[in-house]
């Protein structure tokens, strides 16, 4: 059985302690290395080439986010689960923005922690209960992102199509042959989808559509 390879990013060691033992009891997973910083996240991530990144907003100097940022940039092949104590819509707002591939907070059960792993492991992008509900309050009280809702009525039944498809983890191959479409089709249809809605990446994508309910919160 293949095992998905994490670094935690984590400036608390006692904390990092406690995610490691907890991630170690399943063996799907091997934590490959830790980071108390950014800088050296984004290097550990370079030379280990993890799956997953578990990562804390709160580090000192180089900032989650712009760890976050940094790591989808260089490598964008390893996702990116933010593991954090913040509930406010500035951070997991601009954390999806950035390129997470889940949110998760510090306060879930290890049960859900796994979940989220493997959830987001499957290509999906995974938001504590907590966090979808403030997605969609932020969408619908008239938030940074609200201005995507009136573009709603702009989209295409296509463009509606691969928006929930894209939500539900699908890749562009995954949806030209549910479509029967070709894969260029698809890319065309995704990026005129994304470019209507100023959204830049699958994880700010999965989030509008839990608003839309295109899928179960």
């Amino acid at each position: 059985m293949r095992k998905y390879g994490i670094v935690l990013v984590e400036d608390h060691r006692i904390l990092r302690d406690g995610v490691r033992a907890l991630i170690s009891e399943d063996d799907s997973f091997e934590v490959l290395g830790e980071a108390d910083d950014g800088r050296a996240a984004v290097s550990l991530v370079g030379k280990l080439k993890p799956d997953l990144v578990l990562l804390d907003l709160s580090l000192p100097g180089f900032s989650g986010l712009e760890t976050l940022r940094e790591i989808h940039s260089r490598y964008p092949e390893t996702k990116v689960l933010i593991l954090t104590m913040h509930k406010g819509e500035e951070y997991y707002l601009e954390a999806l923005e950035a390129g997470a591939s889940g949110y998760i907070l510090k306060d879930s059960s290890r049960v859900e922690l796994l979940a989220a792993i493997r959830y987001v492991m499957s290509g999906k992008t995974y938001l504590s209960p907590e966090i979808q509900e403030g997605v969609v309050s932020v969408y619908l009280t008239g938030g940074k992102a609200a201005k995507s809702g009136g573009r709603w009525e702009t989209l295409t039944h296509r463009e509606r199509q691969i928006l929930k498809l894209i939500a539900e983890g699908s890749t562009n191959k995954d949806m030209a042959d549910y479509l029967k479409l070709s894969v260029k089709t698809v890319a065309k249809h995704r990026a005129n989808l994304m470019r209507k809605l100023d959204m830049h990446n699958a994880s700010s994508l999965t989030a509008y559509a839990v608003t839309r309910g295109l899928l179960e919160r």
